[in-house]
């Protein structure tokens, strides 16, 4: 194997050994790195919109409601 190969090999391997990165740590560091604080209130009404999706159980109450 070339150096070039071999240091390839070292940095995937190391890589590998990193530990994993969670979704929202994910999301954390695009707005860190990336400076895109404008998704920020996007993402929070679409889990909104998705927890309201999730507990539509309660939906035909709070119709009757109004």
């Amino acid at each position: 194997m070339s150096d070039e190969t071999k240091t390839r090999v070292k940095e995937f391997q190391a890589e590998a050994r990193e530990k994993r990165t969670t979704l929202p740590g994910e999301f954390w560091e695009l707005l860190k790195h990336n400076k895109k604080w404008w998704l920020t209130p996007i993402i929070i009404l679409i889990l909104l919109l998705g927890l309201i999706v999730i507990g539509g159980g309660a939906i035909p109450f709070i119709y009757t409601l109004f």
